[in-house]
């Protein structure tokens, strides 16, 4: 099995052009950002990925060009979920042979499914791969919860499910996943105004969209946390929290490829119909960007 996967993780930004192709020279210096600045690992096409936006041939493509120019420097999570297992499956064999190190596995959305036939899905997928699995549940856009039991059954039957990115926005149901089930599969936590208390509650880490932002930051949570620096960590959040809550208060896709332009690193607009955040959310961000510098300094 490949190495043990823990702390920070990137939800890459999927940067576009001004024809709305992926602009792949963006894409690497936004993975070069979050390389640098230590982050444990990056994940392409997952939802700040706006992979649902994505044809299949593009989401390959994507998962291609990050597994290339991250070359090894750190492991590369691949979202390989689909609304049919076919198309899963699809994925997550050429996610495998592009050099993925892990597979992350949205279950099928847009027609809400049971939860029996959710776990037939996740099942299917995981026995036919080779590689980890990562569980990705996030009701609020699938229509079904993948609860801390189930997900416990479904790691202690199949040994490849070994992570769950937890984006039920439920800090409860996070606490019985970290708790009840840490011995099987670890949690990263998917709502990035959790991530200091879920760091500090034993998270294996965050996935965090914030992190193309302000990846360095969240790794200096992430490290003054695990090496015990409570009082670092504690101060470095408050520093860092405005900030994410500009972005998570706003449309979050959108909001993360304003922070990047305004950190001068230009990613485009979210692809059509999504459109830009308002002047006025834009100014928030700014604002909390230009106050967290200047207490850096």
């Amino acid at each position: 099995m490949p190495q043990e996967i823990r702390g920070v993780l990137t939800a890459l930004t999927t940067p576009f052009d001004a024809d709305e192709n992926i602009d792949v020279p963006a894409l690497r210096r936004v993975v070069d950002r979050s390389v640098e600045a230590g982050v444990n690992g990056v994940v392409a096409g997952g939802s700040t990925g706006e992979f649902a936006s994505l044809t299949p041939d593009e989401r390959r493509r994507l998962v291609d060009a990050v597994t290339e120019h991250v070359g090894g420097r750190v492991p590369v999570i691949a979202q390989t979920g689909a609304t049919t297992t076919q198309e899963a499956l699809r994925h997550s064999e050429a996610a495998r042979a592009a050099g993925a190190d892990v597979l992350m596995l949205v279950t099928p959305y847009y027609e809400p499914l049971s939860l029996e036939e959710t776990v037939a899905y996740i099942e299917e997928v995981s026995s036919s791969v080779e590689l980890p699995v990562m569980l990705y549940n996030i009701p609020g856009a699938t229509g079904v919860n993948l609860d801390p039991d189930t997900v416990g059954r479904l790691a202690r039957k199949h040994e490849n499910i070994r992570y769950i990115k937890d984006s039920s926005v439920d800090w409860e149901q996070a606490l019985r996943l970290i708790h009840h089930h840490g011995d099987v599969i670890d949690t990263f936590i998917g709502w990035d105004t959790f991530i200091y208390s879920a760091l500090l509650e034993g998270a294996a880490g965050v996935m965090a969209g914030a992190a193309n932002v302000v990846p360095g930051e969240i790794v200096s949570v992430y490290r003054a946390v695990t090496e015990g620096r409570l009082d670092e960590a504690r101060a470095e959040w408050a520093r860092l929290y405005p900030v994410i809550d500009a972005m998570i208060s706003e449309p979050f896709i959108a909001a993360v490829k304003a922070g990047l332009r305004i950190q001068g690193e230009p990613v485009g607009a979210p692809r059509s119909p999504m459109g830009e955040i308002s002047p006025a959310a834009n100014a928030r961000i700014e604002e909390a960007l230009a106050s967290l510098e200047k207490v850096s300094k």
